[in-house]
């Protein structure tokens, strides 16, 4: 080969600058990373149409954002259950656990309405105002037994937040001691309209009769006209043993009261009180996720107080017979509720109603208290 010819084969390869093999790995990067964001956009995407909703889908569902106002059905005349005061609050159990639900519903206490509800109304959430008129609550919390019956009604309840029993309580001076349902049999005995417990006093051959309030049958007790009233031990405890925590005397004053014993029929099957949610499955959903919270997570400790303060309280006065039992029942398996959280949220969600950590359910009643006019 002269040296005018020119050199066979491939050119030699010149070595990549620094600055072009940084780009090409940050484009790689990005790349990947574009990717990355895509997939992730793509799985919320699938997950939020596809997955269980969240809590704030359940929310917009049950006709809760922008709702100012909860209404919730509740008995006026049942001492440690829900009791209405001359103050014009309400107090009782039942009140403690409204309260706790409606907060994690996204009510605090003085966007709570409590309105008084008979028992024969609690099926059709019918509640009467201060001025007369009928409305339709979002929840009776009114010491609701749920049985298949009221199922087959339509009443949608909600897992249940108490477990009792029936009982019968006698005026002290009386000879009847009654140990079961046939101890009754002619005997006078009041109980509340649709309630349970008619159908049982039926079978045993009491002379049963109605009444649209507890508190009726008590003062026929006081005054004679009966021999025994019989319904749930939790309702009956507080005509025991009125629970002594209330600053205001209640609005339904009974007359010559006397001194009432309560007695264990050994009744069978349990009273598990529950929430008449109304037909929307997401306010049933809703108010499962909290009772659930309640027996096993953050709202435990009020649910604790609550029992403590009124039912727990009165058992030291109804010794012959347990008041109901100190533990939430847990949930049938159509209680059961999926809620889509990130992992992330798990941490981080904190309702903004709920109260503080440290706060103590005293303070969280006097304020309840304070703004629960009706």
């Amino acid at each position: 080969m002269s040296e005018f010819e020119a050199p066979t084969g491939a050119p030699p390869q010149r070595p990549a600058s620094p600055d072009r093999t940084a780009r090409t790995r940050w484009l790689r990067l990005a790349a990947l990373l574009v990717l990355l964001v895509v997939a992730a956009v793509t799985v919320v995407r699938v997950v939020s149409v596809t997955g269980p909703p969240s809590r704030d889908q359940l929310r917009e569902r049950a006709g809760l954002t922008g709702k100012q106002e909860l209404l919730v059905g509740v008995k006026d005349d049942q001492p440690g259950v829900s009791q209405l005061l001359e103050n014009g609050a309400f107090a009782g159990f039942d009140i403690e656990i409204a309260y706790m639900i409606a907060e994690d519903l996204g009510f605090d206490a003085p966007r709570v309405r409590f309105l008084p509800i008979e028992s024969e109304d609690r099926a059709r959430r019918q509640a009467r105002t201060p001025d007369g008129r009928y409305v339709t609550v979002d929840l009776v919390i009114a010491s609701y037994s749920i049985t298949d019956d009221r199922r087959r009604q339509g009443v949608v309840f909600s897992a249940p937040y108490l477990q009792t029993e029936q009982s019968v309580v006698t005026r002290a001076d009386s000879d009847l001691r009654p140990t079961t349902f046939n101890d009754l049999a002619g005997r006078k005995v009041c109980t509340l309209a649709t309630s349970t417990a008619e159908r049982n006093l039926t079978a045993a051959g009491a002379k049963a009769h109605g009444r649209n309030r507890i508190s009726q049958c008590i003062q026929e007790l006081y005054d004679g006209k009966i021999d025994a009233v019989t319904t749930d031990a939790a309702i009956l405890a507080g005509f025991v043993a009125p629970p002594p925590v209330e600053q205001a005397p209640p609005v339904n004053k009974l007359t010559n009261p006397k001194p009432l014993r309560h007695f264990d029929i050994g009744a069978d099957g349990d009273e598990l009180w529950g929430v008449n949610t109304g037909p929307d499955r997401a306010m049933r959903d809703l108010v499962n996720l909290s009772l659930e919270e309640a027996r096993t997570g953050r709202n435990g400790k009020r649910w604790r107080a609550a029992f403590d303060r009124y039912l727990g309280y009165a058992q030291q006065y109804n010794d012959e017979q347990q008041v109901a039992v100190d533990r939430q029942p847990p949930p049938g398996p159509a209680d059961k509720v999926e809620v889509r959280q990130w992992p992330w949220e798990r941490f981080a969600w904190r309702h903004p109603n709920q109260p503080r950590t440290g706060l103590s359910p005293a303070v969280t009643r006097v304020r309840a208290r304070r703004s629960s006019g009706c």
